[in-house]
């Protein structure tokens, strides 16, 4: 920390506090510089931790443990009755894990010494940041670099007039705080967050229809594991209507009317619904920053230009996260936290952008890292496929989780692993096993000749790289 004219300047001002920008600034501080950051919020933590990540995943953990019990379990000769939801208290116990993480965050911000602003920040010029407070007072801070990582907002859509009331007509955010189960429910967006939030309803007994414009469910994901999700979605009873373009979204007295028509035009059609949830995905927020007026320069998709540094187009500002280009993922934007900090400290701050893990934390879970097969296809790279179900895997039998299988792609000529994709019960924990071979440019052989424990459904992820490159021994 240096003094100018009795004002302190700090090493590093962070405009966001979402999960690129408090690592960034956690990272900074443990590598000895004086970090600020400046968040509008009350509390830390950004759309993640408050309204996003966190508290979504605590429903879902809770309405599955209900779906669970409503299924009943007399096959495994446990017998309970049929369990009776309050819905109040499961919101009540998702805020207390938001409670609990911001607890914890903030007490990380005291560890390190970081200075923490409640407060709107924009840029003044390089080097200069203004703060305006929640009672309206300014204040500038002066600093060596600034680190732009205010994150994203709900998408709209294009064309389509609508207003969130978050009460019926809702983001991702009033989707977390419904007082009640709606008998019904629109989920306009066949994607991540719509997949999720639509299950996560869907088991405490809302009729969920998924509309997309798009031939298939989860976008970018792998074809084969979209098309095995959608059946499974489709057994538990949520309704979808792919290739559909949105016309109007009409509040009425009771509900809500979504008027959408078939891609090509040809028909026209109408659903009602208690709630509509618009999850047609998310746009970097980028406003009240005063880019221009500094000559941030901007990409065609509204994102902050940077190099490969994370450096943008003035000299000392940075930024990170959901506002520069890649996958709007919190651990992409923490990962590129850490590397701006190790930079900023004069270290080599680098993302594997080629390793980066992806899960859709729906039942069964999703999770994919690396390329795809329509990716392979169309760089025209040869690869080879290996596939493992998880209805031939031991501990999956046990458990009453056999849904699923393990998919890995590998360099037809090296054997090198360039892709895997799981679709099953903790697929998101065995997706690592994956991303670390990946990391360290291991082959199927490689994987396939590691001791796993038995019985685990890990072995499934062997049994995957085994049918890779010779064949498997429990299928």
């Amino acid at each position: 920390m240096r003094f100018r004219r009795n004002k302190v300047v700090y090493d590093v001002v962070i405009i966001g506090s979402g999960p690129g920008g408090y690592v960034c600034a956690i990272k900074a501080a443990q590598l000895g510089l004086k970090v600020a950051v400046v968040e509008k919020r009350d509390t830390l933590g950004g759309t993640c931790l408050n309204v996003g990540c966190i508290p979504s995943k605590a429903l879902l953990q809770a309405s599955e443990i209900y779906a669970e019990l409503s299924k009943g379990f007399d096959s495994i000769g446990i017998k309970v009755r049929r369990p009776e939801l309050d819905i109040a208290e499961m919101m009540s116990h998702k805020q207390s894990v938001v409670n609990a993480n911001i607890t914890g965050l903030t007490f990380l911000f005291k560890k390190n010494k970081i200075i923490h602003f409640v407060g709107t920040g924009s840029l003044l010029q390089s080097g200069k940041v203004e703060v305006i407070e929640q009672n309206g007072r300014k204040k500038v801070l002066e600093t060596k670099n600034i680190v732009l990582a205010t994150g994203s907002k709900a998408a709209a859509i294009p064309g389509v007039d609508i207003s969130f009331d978050e009460k019926v007509i809702v983001s991702s955010t009033g989707a977390l705080s419904l007082r009640t189960v709606p008998k019904s429910m629109i989920v306009i967006g066949a994607g991540v967050i719509g997949s999720e939030l639509g299950s996560l309803w869907q088991r405490l007994g809302t009729k969920v229809i998924v509309i997309d414009f798009l031939d298939k469910v989860l976008g970018r994901m792998d074809r084969e594991l979209s098309k095995t999700f959608q059946k499974c979605m489709e057994a538990k009873g949520i309704i979808y209507r792919l290739c559909m373009k949105i016309i109007a979204v009409k509040k009425e007295q009771k509900g809500v009317v979504v008027s959408f028509e078939s891609a090509q035009g040809v028909s026209l059609f109408h659903e009602r619904a208690d709630v509509v949830l618009v999850a047609t995905g998310r746009d970097p927020f980028t406003e009240g920053l005063c880019l221009e007026e500094v000559g941030v320069l901007l990409d065609g998709d509204g994102r902050i230009k940077i190099d490969k540094n994370w450096r943008t187009s003035v000299a000392g500002v940075y930024a990170l996260g959901d506002v520069v280009t890649g996958p709007m993922l919190a651990h992409k934007a923490e990962d590129e936290g850490i590397a701006v900090a190790e930079i900023l400290s004069g270290k080599g701050g680098h993302v594997n952008f080629d390793v980066i893990p992806s899960v859709v934390y729906t039942q069964p879970e999703i999770a994919s890292v690396g390329k795809t097969e329509e990716e392979l296809k169309a760089a025209g790279i040869a690869y080879k496929i290996g596939k493992f179900p998880f209805t031939s895997n031991g501990r999956a039998r046990v458990n009453g989780h056999t849904d699923g299988f393990v998919k890995i792609l590998a360099c037809a000529k090296t054997d090198r692993v360039l892709g895997g994709h799981i679709i099953g019960f903790c697929a998101g924990e065995m997706i690592h096993e994956i991303a670390v071979l990946m990391e360290f440019c291991g082959s199927s052989e490689d994987l396939g000749r590691i001791c796993h424990a038995h019985p685990t459904l890990s072995e499934a992820v062997r049994e995957a790289a085994l049918s890779t490159f010779s064949e498997p021994i429990h299928a």
